[in-house]
């Protein structure tokens, strides 16, 4: 199994805006560093640039991290113990604080590529009735379900 992760954040101002530059700037580096990372598996990209941002019908001021990771260290690593948290210390600066969830894991099958469509009724599924197997948080964290038992020869 594969962890599955969304996340969006609703900017400050357009990502083309002097206000994001320096998240702007920072892009590209953070997505050279996590498909350097050995447990990196995909992520979305869509948009122009570096900011790979993804649009879509949920707005312009939305912007969209979605990636696949072999394992939950992976992604606690680059999020936590890289370069990343120095951005994320910076959220403020460049996102509207929201009070509702922004980020949601579940676990796929290998070699699944999730929609954005999946990825965002995750995330609507997480805010509706809090987490469970099917839509987490590092804070509310799950384990992949056991894999069925083959059929008796």
């Amino acid at each position: 199994m594969h962890l599955a992760q969304l996340n969006v954040a609703h900017m400050r101002a357009p990502k083309d805006s002097p206000e994001l530059a320096d998240f702007v700037a920072g892009l590209e580096p953070l997505n050279d560093l996590a498909e350097a990372d050995p447990g990196f598996v995909w992520r979305l990209k869509g948009g122009e640039g570096p900011t790979d941002t993804v649009s879509h019908r949920y707005g312009d001021l939305l912007l969209i991290n979605f990636s696949v990771w072999a394992s939950r260290d992976a992604l606690w690593n680059y999020v936590y113990r890289s370069v990343h948290l120095d951005m994320l210390r910076r959220r403020r600066e460049w996102f509207v604080r929201v009070a509702e969830p922004y980020s949601v894991m579940w676990w796929i099958p290998e070699g699944h590529v999730p929609t954005l469509e999946e990825g965002m009724a995750r995330l609507e599924r997480l805010r509706a009735g809090g987490p469970g197997p099917d839509a987490f948080t590092f804070a509310d964290f799950r384990d992949p379900a056991p894999a069925p038992a083959g059929r008796p020869a």
